[in-house]
């Protein structure tokens, strides 16, 4: 798992939704923010500077993008 704040987790993300890099995401029952992707890899985020309603939020934006997200 790598904690991280909302901010860098989405400059990290920002180049991934380019093109179909990302299966899904949801988030674990231990409240992290998980990304599964279409070559096999899953990387798991703690965001730690939000709380779960902005989490939630980034989540419907990628749904938004066409990304299967589970809530």
């Amino acid at each position: 798992m790598k904690s991280c704040s909302l901010n860098d987790f989405m400059q990290e993300l920002e180049p991934w939704l380019d093109n179909d890099h990302i299966k899904e995401a949801f988030i674990d029952d231990g409240g992290h923010l998980t990304l599964l992707f279409t070559d096999g890899m899953k990387n798991v985020y703690g965001i730690d500077d939000c709380n779960k309603t902005q989490v939630e939020a980034v989540l419907q934006d990628l749904k938004d993008k066409g990304i299967p997200v589970t809530f």
